[in-house]
């Protein structure tokens, strides 16, 4: 073959290549903090009041899913979407030195962002970092901007301001409500800034909000001047809702009635890096008008990032993902705190957007999980899983959003241990309580059962119907009526932990028979 033949062919085979690699999808994956699904407005449970136009446009351009079950508390629930794996499954993983402190082996633990790297997508991430003071640059991604909590604990309470941050591992500080700071340096990225513009990308964006101390921006510290709360018919301990749960439930009281009878939060917001900073008062009326307040700059965020990503001729190569880590309770079942197995407080919103590869505001009444989630992006970017993942790939789904699926979701709960570590379920409480005083428990979401296993011998299980009874206020466990269904649902459970190799399996304490 002639040189000048051999050079035109090794030209059209480049400009090919990246003709191919322009048109594999960009991942924005924007990933909130502590939001529940009762924030954003298009979700049927928000209060009347509940105003967030950006992100109920998301759902409009995309699949609004009713019942993500992410994960249950910030920490695990990174790791889940790093690995694709539970938290029994994230080997290595631990808590060490000052919380939130947390080191991993990434031989043992590796994190699929560096395969994205390997079939080259730029990978960037923005924002709060609280997986293990190793936040994998260079290894996992090509940019990163992100503060670690793990690193500087010292700094680990300052969700919205006056940061110690790394930028590309070099460490810095920095000033100015944080919620816009990520915005902006994510636009920036969107715009080619820190990244080869040949290249897809894929960009996970971690707000610290709407987290405690639940702090809004200076422009939404009047919004819902007119808002309603009504209090839950399980807010305190007294209360009739309150029977047939296990005793950590039965007993927690973290609200009392103040001098006018109405829901204050006792001893204020309780968390280790966090402090108490109530703005408009310590009722619940007072506390979630606050929180809402917060998911305010979030909503703006979403419209700036679909401006930019729509300006800069995007849009329809990138598949947008707005989801939480988990959600928060506020009053039910008395808590006020995400980590317990209730609807209230760990659902969290889950919204994706691929304009022309998806359908356009539909809505999946089917649960999904976190673990979800990695396969789903190996999927639409047509790379092989590179291990085993726990989860499923939501494509048939999000093709027709009322397909047939026959995967239930597994949710569990292990405290501060992780991988191999959880294999024997402590019987220590101060092990076992570990986390906000919660213990171990496992649930399984099929359709609209849901069963929990709390991993204290002798404990209830429970058992709900949540299109009947949504605030989960009814333990049919307790009624000889729906035996049937449990066992059906205990066995399911047992299944799932195989599955997916969990090793507590063999080792759960047993339950107490209703008499």
């Amino acid at each position: 073959m002639k040189l000048d033949k051999i050079i035109y062919l090794a030209s059209f085979l480049l400009t090919l290549g990246v003709s191919l690699a322009e048109q594999r999808p960009n991942i924005l994956f924007i990933y909130t903090d502590d939001q529940s699904h009762r924030t954003v407005s298009c979700y049927d449970e928000a209060y009347p009041w509940v105003k967030t136009p950006n992100i109920d446009a998301l759902a409009t351009k995309g699949v609004r899913f009713t019942h993500a079950y992410i994960g249950t508390w910030c920490m695990p629930s990174r790791a889940t979407m790093l690995t694709g794996h539970h938290q029994f499954g994230v080997e290595s993983m631990r808590m060490e030195g000052q919380y939130p402190g947390s080191v991993y082996d990434p031989e043992k633990c590796p994190f699929w962002p560096r395969v994205f790297r390997k079939h080259g997508y730029t990978t960037a991430q923005i924002g709060k970092w609280h997986t293990g003071i190793d936040s994998g640059y260079g290894r996992d991604w090509d940019h990163q901007l992100v503060w670690s909590r793990p690193k500087y604990p010292q700094n680990a309470g300052n969700y919205f301001d006056d940061q110690i941050i790394e930028v590309n591992g070099k460490k810095q500080r920095i000033s100015g409500y944080t919620t816009d700071w990520y915005t902006d340096r994510a636009i920036d990225f969107i715009e080619g800034k820190n990244r080869d513009p040949k290249s897809p990308w894929y960009l996970w964006l971690c707000f610290g909000a709407v987290h405690g101390p639940f702090t809004p921006a200076d422009r939404h510290r009047n919004s819902y001047p007119h808002a309603v709360v009504p209090e839950p018919a399980d807010i305190y301990p007294d209360q009739p809702a309150r029977k047939g749960k296990p005793k950590y439930v039965r007993e927690r009281s973290r609200w009392v009635r103040n001098s006018d009878g109405h829901a204050e939060l006792d001893s204020g917001v309780k968390q280790r890096t966090v402090k108490n900073a109530p703005i408009h008062g310590n009722t619940l009326q007072n506390w979630v008008r606050q929180y809402h307040q917060g998911v305010l700059a979030i909503d703006d965020s979403v419209g700036r990032l679909r401006e930019a990503l729509e300006k800069s001729g995007q849009l329809n190569n990138t598949l947008i993902v707005f989801a939480a880590d988990q959600g928060i309770a506020w009053g039910q079942k008395g808590f006020q705190q995400k980590i317990a197995p209730y609807d209230a407080n760990i659902r969290g919103p889950l919204i994706m957007s691929f304009p022309g590869k998806i359908p356009n505001g539909k809505v999946c009444p089917t649960p999904v999980g976190g673990t979800d989630l990695p396969p789903t992006f190996f999927s639409l970017v047509n790379l092989p899983l590179p291990w085993k993942m726990h989860g499923h790939d939501l494509t048939p789904l999000l093709k027709n959003p009322n397909s047939d699926w026959n995967h239930p979701v597994l949710t569990a709960l292990t405290g501060e241990k992780y991988g191999s570590d959880t294999d024997i379920v402590p019987t220590d409480p101060e092990i076992l309580y570990k986390t906000a005083r919660v213990p171990w428990w496992i649930s399984l979401m099929s359709e609209r059962h849901k069963y929990i296993r709390t991993l204290v011998k002798g404990e209830v299980e429970e058992l709900y119907n949540l299109e009947t009874d949504p605030e989960e206020l009814n333990n049919l466990a307790l009624d000889p009526k729906h035996l049937a269904k449990l066992r059906e649902m205990r066995a399911a459970m047992i299944a799932e932990l195989k599955r997916t190799d969990a090793g507590l399996v063999d080792n759960l304490p047993e339950f107490s028979t209703p008499k």
